[in-house]
């Protein structure tokens, strides 16, 4: 809500949580089919995007959950040449993904406002939407998914939104299974799983369909994310076959241009804390 001391916060009375940012400013909203998108300029966040009353993205972090979306998944591959993203309306994860060399992009987002709300107030985030290697569609992702011929993927990104309205059914077994389907023998999925501190249950039942679902090896990373809930949050990577973890491309890596993702935080991240290997029984 925007109050009158000008500031926007996103509360959650389930989890005895608020988060807030001093505003100056809200610049437009605008009612989709399926949400309610606006934009807000802010005293020391930059701007500020929510969708149905919830923060999305601001300027100033939205680079960490952009670099743990992309390159963990990427760098773990053995060799990604098409990757498709399901969701990432701001193109901020689309962007990530072309500083590497791979072949083709296909990202599919249901609202198409999402972006071109992006394009004007983060075009940071979509300098690279015009690639020749991307596909940029505005469809049911779940869909497409469905559709999609089998072992053609080698990468799939679920860079959505919070498990409620048009992204509840990214995070069930079934979805997972066209997921597995699609991807090739050396395939990954990378899916946003909400923050590892309060949404545990999501998690663990997140592992478990994915498991259902027949990927054998999973793994949960977790990165810092000022402006999500808690702070703290989380990608879940889930693999056809063992992954090896680890590619150390430096001819790649010197070309990322990063701010948070470096081959130290890889490693780290992709060491399952105690935490999560006590609450995952790993």
């Amino acid at each position: 809500m925007l109050n009158s001391q000008t500031w926007f916060t996103e509360s959650n009375t389930n989890w005895g949580t608020g988060f807030s940012l001093q505003i100056k400013a809200k610049l437009c909203e605008e009612q989709s089919p399926y949400q309610k998108i606006a934009i807000y300029e802010t005293t020391h966040f930059g701007y500020l995007m929510t969708i149905d009353d919830i923060i999305m993205l601001s300027t100033v972090d939205n680079f960490l959950y952009h670099e743990m979306m992309s390159h963990p998944v990427l760098f773990t591959h053995p060799n990604p040449k098409n990757v498709v993203i399901i969701g990432g309306g701001d193109c901020g994860t689309l962007k990530e993904v072309l500083k590497h060399p791979i072949t083709s992009v296909v990202q599919i987002d249901i609202d198409e406002k999402v972006t071109r709300l992006a394009e004007k107030y983060f075009p940071e985030l979509c300098t690279s939407n015009n690639d020749p290697r991307v596909t940029l569609l505005f469809q049911d992702g779940i869909r497409w998914m469905q559709e999609a011929k089998s072992g053609s993927i080698d990468i799939i990104i679920v860079d959505s939104t919070d498990p409620i309205g048009p992204a509840e059914g990214l995070f069930n077994q079934a979805f997972y299974e066209q997921c597995f389907r699609v991807l090739r023998d050396d395939g990954l999925l990378a899916q946003q799983s909400e923050s590892p501190l309060i949404h545990q249950q999501l998690l663990k039942d997140m592992r478990s369909a994915m498991k259902n679902a027949d990927f054998t090896d999973l793994l949960t990373i977790t990165f810092p994310q000022p402006v999500y809930p808690s702070g703290w949050w989380s990608a879940t990577i889930a693999a056809k076959k063992p992954m090896a973890h680890f590619r150390k491309d430096e001819t790649i890596f010197n070309k990322l241009n990063t701010k948070y993702y470096q081959f130290a935080i890889h490693e780290a991240a992709l060491t399952p804390i105690p935490m999560l290997k006590q609450l995952f029984n790993i």
